[in-house]
């Protein structure tokens, strides 16, 4: 029996999860366990706690909950806090696409990420939307069925979004690559009753730059977006650029 785990960045308690949880324990190949943050850590990225002890309780069977981050649930669970240990990690479902650069922010990423950095077969769900879920559940299924029998390349995990549809209207599946997003945020300063300067992020809605083999463009036409993300980021191709400045000591 495959042992999975399933975190987020939503909470334990979030409509993605819980829904993950049910689709993938009808198969009774699959033993099923979540650990998740005691509340939403959407944007936390791939923060990890460690200036304060963290807690680690049983909600229901086969459910937990972490007063941390989406990568700290995923070690914890890893090392120690489940009796017995995840052999492959799913991320989601979150309510909202993780494309793009916004990779960078994403706690249901992240969460896949470390997954990957201790060496298990990983992917992050994300839903365009709001509303489907059972369909980015099913897609999941499936996608974990193939993962656990075929296995990852080395140092990678997938990054799926689903469009926000029924099953029956999806067009398809497409491997991806990431597309450009850009942002036009802006810092807006106010000030609190007392004086004390404060600080929104706010900003119009960032637009895309995409080609058509990228994830926004699959999911736009209809298609579940399959991209791997490979956690060495070193920029191969600018090794040989830099390779020509002038490095040395005086």
């Amino acid at each position: 029996m495959m042992r999975v785990l399933l975190t987020n960045d939503d909470g334990y308690f979030a409509a993605g999860i819980t829904v993950l949880r049910r689709v993938l324990s009808r198969n009774p190949d699959l033993d099923v366990v979540v650990v998740a943050p005691d509340r939403e850590q959407s944007g936390s990225s791939h923060a990890l706690t460690l200036h304060r002890p963290l807690r680690f309780d049983e909600v229901e069977p086969g459910v937990y909950k972490v007063d941390g981050t989406p990568t700290d649930c995923v070690l914890l669970a890893t090392r120690g806090g489940l009796a017995e240990p995840p052999e492959v990690v799913v991320s989601g479902i979150n309510a909202g696409a993780n494309m793009g650069d916004d990779v960078t922010y994403s706690g249901t990423v992240a969460a896949a990420m470390e997954g990957t950095l201790l060496g298990l077969p990983s992917l992050a769900v994300s839903l365009v939307g709001g509303t489907h879920f059972e369909t980015a559940a099913e897609i999941a299924a499936r996608l974990l069925q193939e993962v656990c029998s075929k296995g990852l390349p080395l140092e990678t995990l997938l990054n799926v979004n689903v469009p926000d549809c029924s099953i029956d209207l999806l067009k398809g599946v497409r491997v991806t690559r990431q597309s450009k997003r850009t942002y036009h945020d802006e810092v807006i300063a106010k000030r609190d009753p007392r004086g004390r300067a404060y600080f929104w992020i706010a900003g119009d809605t960032p637009t895309w730059v995409a080609s058509d083999d990228s994830d926004y463009a699959a999911v736009m036409s209809g298609f579940v977006s399959v991209t791997p993300l490979h956690l060495d980021l070193t920029h191969h191709a600018a090794i040989e650029s830099l390779a020509g400045w002038n490095l040395e000591l005086p």
